[in-house]
């Protein structure tokens, strides 16, 4: 990689040895909690990781590399900088030549992933098809990556800010297995429930492994969803007129693509008196905990 990749040793390790590693995002450490939160979220996310028997590997752009595998310092820059840009996989190589701080969003991180051999991935929520995608196409760069990315990614189902619906139907035809974790539904991020069906449901991680090694000895190239649904979430129908009422203030304010996202979870935590900041903080740590549980499953098998 001439230099343009890092992987800390101890993920090195574990990768080198088969054993359990669990890659995580850093957009939403740099723009998804306020005040410096994100970093605490992260760390508390990497403990759960740890505690389950897996190695975490946060990935970000720090001085001129993908670094994959990052120490409490190196956290500490996304949560503290302002300067902290979005990247997803289109910025890796801009953010790197410029020697940017850069932040890896979902598909930033898989494509990560993918050049350092993780098959496991935890995060919040996934992006997809915007909301008025007739007037406006704006799909997330998340869904192209994980077409091509044979990872294991645990969320809490798509953004809800977004067209869920159509993002599902979408997953569909670019062959995204989206496995409910003991659940019929897709989650709605905040909500447990009130999504579309998924394409299976699933009750344990040894079950979840093996579906996910089927689908890639089956030569499937993809991604496998697992959408583990937060228990003590909010109501949905709450949530949404919060969303609604959100994304209205980011059109009058010319809010646009990547901008987005972050000024609407600024605005719900705002409006839900902090509601919403806990269970997005939640629902992280939950993802990684049982992200770690099926990555040590599919070290078993691998």
């Amino acid at each position: 990689m001439s230099g343009l990749l890092h992987v800390a040793p101890d993920v090195s390790d574990a990768l080198a040895r088969g054993n359990a590693v669990v890659a995580l995002e850093t957009a939403f450490v740099a723009h998804g909690f306020p005040g410096g939160e994100g970093g605490r979220v992260a760390l508390e996310a990497e403990r759960r990781v740890r505690l389950a028997g897996a190695v975490p590997a946060t990935v970000g752009v720090i001085d001129g590399v993908v670094k994959v595998g990052l120490d409490e310092a190196e956290l500490a820059r996304f949560s503290e900088s302002p300067e902290a840009r979005k990247v997803g996989p289109r910025d890796l190589s801009a953010c790197v030549v410029q020697g940017a701080l850069g932040a890896t969003t979902v598909g930033g991180t898989l494509a990560a992933c993918r050049l350092a051999g993780i098959h496991t991935f935890a995060t919040g929520g996934l992006g997809g098809v915007h909301r008025g995608f007739a007037q406006l196409p704006d799909v997330s760069a998340d869904l192209g990556e994980l077409s091509r990315s044979p990872v294991l990614v645990v969320c809490s189902g798509v953004k809800s800010l977004l067209d869920v619906p159509a993002t599902a139907e979408l997953l569909e035809s670019l062959a995204v297995p989206v496995l409910g974790w003991q659940t019929d539904e897709l989650p709605l991020f905040y909500a447990p429930g009130g999504g579309p069906g998924v394409s299976a449901r699933v009750e344990t991680a040894a079950e979840t492994a093996r579906l996910a090694w089927a689908h890639w000895e089956l030569g499937r190239e993809s991604a496998v969803v697992l959408a583990r649904p937060e228990l003590d979430g909010l109501d949905g129908a709450w949530v949404e007129s919060l969303v609604e009422s959100a994304l209205a203030d980011a059109e009058a304010a010319g809010i646009r693509g990547q901008a987005v996202t972050p000024f609407v979870l600024s605005r719900l935590h705002e409006a839900s008196g902090g509601r919403t900041l806990t269970v997005n903080h939640e629902l992280i740590a939950g993802n990684a905990a049982l992200a770690a549980e099926v990555a040590a499953e599919l070290a078993r098998k691998e």
